[in-house]
């Protein structure tokens, strides 16, 4: 059949209308219906526009802002926030309007890291890797839970995006599924403690170093990591230095967050010297291209498992835990997340993500919105003293110290001879210091606990809240 020559440019005319009502406003993904915007804040809306033209903001809780685009059309603004509410619409107009709907006004949180972060509430599927409580929130979850969810999709690059692939996403069941479990479980108990809404930007990446979330200009600095791939033309891949961060981290640079919360670590085990450097750098990095100041910044140090079953040896798992445990200190405004209870033997995903999520909301809620009431680290090891033949560890606690369900060589004693023995211990009178000894030590000198791949941790807190693995020596 021969096209009329007439019917077809009208259609044609047709389809660049109907593109045309979206207006000329382009806004980047996670700027979008159903997003989460931080409340009683300045935070930045951007896009581009036709260049040299006059954009118009017009948020629904009230006033009107213009920016003017620039040569090659690209526009920001800043504008401040209410209190937490929603939903409201924002209109973005050119001359032609482009109108956001189903827009909340609440906390925004980056969750970012590997695997453990990424892992659904729907679990792995090959192999097959449930998330603990799971269902349970998936059959009821309902769109009208003011919890919304944007995935960054994965992306390498060699230069840095100013955009990514995602959408804001309402609180469904088919959405969660795909959802981080460790940030849906934080971002639950914001909702519940705070009861306003909550927005979770997850960009995580199975399997991949602490290195491609950094920036070029931040690992410059790092002479031992090569950064060649950047600029030649060989394929990148998710393990090279940037990648990420230009891909999956960049794009989010301008949008306004309350916090940053981090699990990842495992595929840094052979260097944790190297690690031990790259955490502070990766938050003061990130700080640095935010622009909004020391932003609480919580981690989780990564859990038991057994890395090497043939290599008994083998403590790359708790020198990495370790590691981790020292970037504490280097890291203004920050808390670790402790799993030492919560690992798996066989498996490098522990199912028990909620109680992952629990403990890192638990340090917002206390230290960043100021709860009271609140406990949010375990028992840290400070000090210790050798008297006689057993050695005294002294901790910093809010509570008194419990030992439960020790399994045998959890805690080992050494003399100088620098050979360990599995140790008894007992928590002294006081609930304050742990007294360790072992028969074949007569002058003991160091102490180690939990200091290996896998473990079960005994020693808490009387809230429940485990004790890091640990050693006194650095042999």
């Amino acid at each position: 059949m021969k096209l009329n020559n007439d019917l077809l440019l009208g259609s044609i005319l047709s389809l660049f209308t109907v593109f045309g009502v979206q207006g000329k406003v382009v806004l980047p993904s996670i700027l979008s219906d159903n997003m989460v915007l931080q409340q009683q804040s300045e935070v930045k809306l951007w896009g581009t526009a036709t260049g040299g033209s006059t954009v118009t903001v017009t948020p629904g809780w009230g006033g009107s802002y213009t920016a003017k685009a620039g040569e090659e059309g690209e526009w920001e603004i800043k504008l401040p926030t209410p209190k937490a509410g929603g939903p409201y619409s924002i209109k973005f107009s050119d001359g032609e309007t482009t109108t956001l709907n189903n827009v909340l006004i609440g906390e925004v949180w980056l969750c970012s890291g590997q695997s453990n972060m990424e892992m659904p509430l729907g679990g792995f599927a090959n192999p097959v890797q449930p998330v603990n409580k799971a269902e349970e929130i998936l059959q009821s979850a309902t769109p009208a839970t003011p919890i919304r969810v944007f995935t960054v999709r994965h992306k390498k690059s060699r230069t840095m995006d100013d955009d990514c692939i995602g959408r804001w996403e309402e609180h469904t069941d088919r959405a969660l599924r795909r959802t981080s479990a460790v940030a849906y479980f934080f971002a639950k108990d914001l909702y519940d403690r705070l009861g306003t809404p909550v927005g979770i930007i997850v960009s995580a990446f199975s399997g991949t170093l602490i290195q491609p979330w950094i920036s070029p200009k931040t690992l410059s600095d790092f002479k031992e990591i090569d950064l060649s791939h950047l600029t030649n033309d060989e394929r990148v891949n998710a393990r090279q230095g940037s990648v990420l961060y230009n891909g999956m981290i960049a794009p989010l640079r301008k949008l306004c967050i309350k916090g940053a919360i981090w699990y990842q670590g495992e595929s840094n085990r052979s260097n944790p010297s190297l690690y031990e450097r790259l955490m502070p750098a990766l938050v003061k990095d990130w700080r640095n291209v935010w622009e909004q100041g020391e932003f609480p910044f919580y981690y989780v140090q990564i859990a038991p498992y057994d890395y090497e079953p043939d290599k008994q040896q083998d403590r790359s798992g708790a020198a990495l835990r370790e590691a981790q445990l020292h970037s504490v200190s280097q890291i203004p405004n920050s808390g670790m997340v402790v799993t030492l209870d919560i690992g798996e033997k066989n498996c490098i995903h522990p199912a028990e993500k909620e109680k992952v999520g629990q403990r890192l909301a638990a340090w917002a809620l206390s230290k960043t919105y100021g709860i009271e009431g609140i406990s949010c680290s375990g028992p840290v090891y400070k000090t210790f003293e050798v008297s006689g033949d057993k050695i005294s560890l002294n901790f910093e606690t809010s509570s008194k110290l419990h030992i439960i369900d020790m399994e045998p060589g959890i805690f080992e004693i050494a003399g100088a001879d620098k050979v360990f023995y599995p140790a008894k211990a007992e928590v002294s009178e006081k609930g304050k210091d742990v007294i360790v000894f072992a028969d074949e030590v007569k002058n003991p000198v160091a102490v180690r606990y939990g200091y290996k791949n896998y473990v079960k941790g005994c020693l808490f807190d009387s809230e429940g809240l485990p004790a890091s693995s640990f050693r006194t020596d650095n042999w």
